[in-house]
């Protein structure tokens, strides 16, 4: 039977996406692709910061927070969403802050936006993401999703103590919240290029999709992922240990 348009999209969207997450582990491959494609915003040589992390991990919350609460304006280098921009930034000696989300929410919510992919797909990208990064760890600050939406400000105090910058850290007020949850809209609006090919863009969307959250939570619980789910589970462990 002919896959039909929508089939043959969805195929052709897993494997961009397949072939993305390999490419994303390597510095010299996924850093010209994704400046080629306008994906993201990748560091250049006034970067003053790099904030890197799976999608759905509360990346754009602390772009802005982290824009909000800087005296001036800052580059930050981020959203390329690929394990090798975080690795040559800490090469290169960038203050680099690395975000992580348990798995399985991370894993989730980008299914539920990217439709196309399927959670063995998106769990073996977030294991892709977060694998290469072990060797760095140490080199860079880790931030929980938790922390960044509960009180940004301290996980700006760990960057400048390990990296020796002075970066504005107040975030908790509730003007810092607004501020940064302006600077999300201006954010999504500012973006430019086609995004990855097939996949496009992230379009947010309406909430209200509970019973399609609950079933893919099932099935992310499911045996048939327990293996990946287990490894998953480990590196998460890695890095929230070394972030705590």
């Amino acid at each position: 039977m002919p896959l039909g348009r929508r089939g043959a999209r969805a195929l052709a969207s897993r494997f961009v996406y397949e072939v993305g997450t390999v490419v994303g582990q390597y510095p010299s491959l996924a850093l010209p692709v994704a400046r080629w494609r306008r994906h993201g915003e990748p560091f250049g040589s006034d970067t003053d910061v790099v904030i890197e992390g799976y999608p759905r991990s509360a990346n754009n919350f602390a772009v802005a927070a982290f824009a909000s609460a800087q005296p001036g304006p800052v580059r930050i280098a981020h959203h390329v969403h690929a394990p090798a921009h975080a690795i040559e930034a800490v090469r290169r000696g960038l203050p680099t802050l690395v975000l992580i989300r348990e798995p399985e929410y991370a894993v989730v919510e980008l299914v539920l936006l990217k439709s196309a992919l399927t959670l063995h797909q998106a769990l073996r990208g977030w294991i892709r993401f977060y694998r290469p990064l072990v060797p760095y760890r140490r080199r860079f600050v880790v931030a929980r999703t938790e922390e960044v939406l509960a009180d940004f400000g301290v996980v700006i105090g760990r960057l400048n103590e390990r990296f020796g910058t002075s970066f504005g850290e107040v975030v908790g007020s509730e003007d810092a919240v607004r501020a940064a949850e302006r600077g999300i809209g201006h954010h999504r609006e500012g973006r430019e290029g086609p995004g990855l090919p097939f996949i496009g863009r992230t379009r947010e969307t309406e909430e209200g999709r509970k019973a399609d959250r609950e079933r893919l939570r099932r099935e992310y619980r499911s045996v048939r992922l327990a293996a990946l789910r287990d490894r998953a589970g480990r590196l998460h462990e890695t890095f929230t240990n070394a972030a705590r």
